[in-house]
C-alpha cells in the first residue's frame, strides 16, 4: 500500500508545481507591451520628478506665494510676506508701463520662430542624413551651436551679432538711399502682387533674426537627425520596390515616423524660446534692480500659466496627427 501512495503523492505535487507555474504565468501576463513600456518611461523620468520635488517644487511654492504678497526685505536678515491678494497681478496687467507691450510680443515671436525653426531643423536634419563628401565637418558646424551656448561665449556672439546687424542696416540704408529700392520697396511689390500682409509680415520677421532661429535649431537637428538613422533602411527598400517616388516616400514613409519627435521638438522649442524672451529678463530686473518681489512673481507666474497653456493647446493639436509605429 506504501509504494501505492508515492506515485500518487508524486502526481499531486507534480500537478501542484504545474498550477503554480500556470498561475505565475498568467499574473505575468497581466502586463500589456504597452504598459511595460509606460513603465519605463517612468522609471526613465523618474531622476527628473525626484529632482524636480527636491530642488524645484518649494522654489515654485515660493514664487505663487510671492507673487500674492508684498514681500519686504528684513535689515537683520530675511524678508516680510504681507498677504496682499492678487494686487500683484492687477498692477501688472493694467498699470505697468511695459510688461504687457514684452508680454505680447515675447508670444508673438515664439509664435512666429516656432514653425520655422521645426521646419528649419527637419530640412537640415534629411540633408546631413544623406551621404555625401564632407557629412561629418558639416555636421560638426551645425552642431556648434550646442557647444557654443555658455553664457560668456553667448554674450559675445550676441554682440558680435548686434554689431553685424548694425553694419547690414547701415549698408542697406546707404544702398537704398543711392538706388531708391528699399526692403519697403519689396514688401510693396509682393503687396501689388497679391499676397497677404499677414504672410509678408511672418517672413519679415523670419528674416529679421534669421541668426537666432539658426542658433536655436541645434539641439531640435540632432533629435531628428537621430530620429531618421533610426528609421529601418528596410521601409525605403519597400518603397522604392513598390515605384514611390522621393516625394511620396518623404510623406508615407518619413514624415509619419518623425512626428512623435515633431511634438517632443515643438515643446522643447517653445520652452527655450521663452526662458530666453524679453519677459524673463524684465522679471528678473524687477527682482533684483528694483527688489520688487512680489511684482517679480506675478510676472513669472502669469508668463508661465500662458506659456503652459499654449504648451497644452499644441500638444492636444499634434497628439492627433502623431503616428506612433511599434
Amino acid at each position: 500500500m506504501k509504494a501505492d501512495r508515492r506515485p500518487e503523492r508524486k502526481g499531486i505535487g507534480n500537478a501542484c508545481s504545474k498550477a503554480g507555474a500556470r498561475h505565475t504565468a498568467k499574473k505575468r501576463k497581466h502586463l500589456t507591451l504597452s504598459q511595460k513600456k509606460s513603465i519605463t518611461g517612468l522609471i526613465f523620468i523618474a531622476p527628473w520628478v525626484i529632482g524636480f520635488i527636491i530642488y524645484y517644487a518649494r522654489s515654485l511654492f515660493l514664487t505663487i506665494r510671492f507673487s500674492l504678497s508684498d514681500v519686504n526685505i528684513v535689515e537683520t536678515g530675511g524678508y516680510r510676506a504681507t498677504w496682499a491678494g492678487l494686487e500683484n497681478f492687477r498692477y501688472a496687467l493694467l498699470e505697468h508701463a511695459t510688461f504687457n507691450q514684452i508680454f505680447v510680443n515675447s508670444l508673438v515671436d515664439i509664435l512666429i520662430d516656432v514653425p520655422f525653426i521645426i521646419f528649419f531643423s527637419l530640412f537640415i536634419a534629411i540633408l546631413l542624413n544623406s551621404r555625401f563628401k564632407g557629412r561629418g565637418l558639416v555636421r560638426a558646424i551645425f552642431f556648434i551651436p550646442i557647444l557654443l551656448g555658455s553664457g560668456a561665449v553667448l554674450e559675445t556672439l550676441t554682440l558680435a551679432t548686434e554689431n553685424i546687424q548694425e553694419g547690414a542696416g547701415a549698408m542697406a540704408a546707404e544702398i537704398s538711399s543711392s538706388s531708391g529700392i528699399s526692403m519697403d520697396y519689396f514688401i510693396g511689390t509682393f503687396i501689388d502682387l497679391g499676397l497677404p500682409t499677414g504672410m509678408l509680415d511672418y517672413v519679415a520677421g523670419l528674416v529679421a533674426r534669421v541668426y537666432e532661429i539658426v542658433r536655436s535649431s541645434s539641439v531640435q537637428t540632432v533629435i531628428f537627425l537621430a530620429t531618421l538613422q533610426s528609421i529601418s533602411p528596410s521601409l525605403y527598400e519597400v518603397s522604392k520596390i513598390e515605384g514611390a517616388t522621393t516625394y511620396e516616400t518623404f510623406w508615407k514613409v518619413t514624415f509619419p515616423l518623425v512626428t512623435p519627435f515633431i511634438l517632443t521638438n515643438v515643446v522643447y522649442t517653445i520652452v527655450d524660446s521663452y526662458t530666453n524672451s524679453e519677459v524673463v529678463t524684465q522679471a528678473y530686473d524687477t527682482a533684483f534692480t528694483l527688489y520688487d518681489y512680489g511684482l517679480s512673481s506675478a510676472m513669472s507666474v502669469l508668463s508661465t500659466v500662458v506659456v503652459c497653456m499654449i504648451l497644452a493647446a499644441v500638444c492636444m493639436m499634434i497628439s492627433n496627427k502623431t503616428f506612433y509605429y511599434n
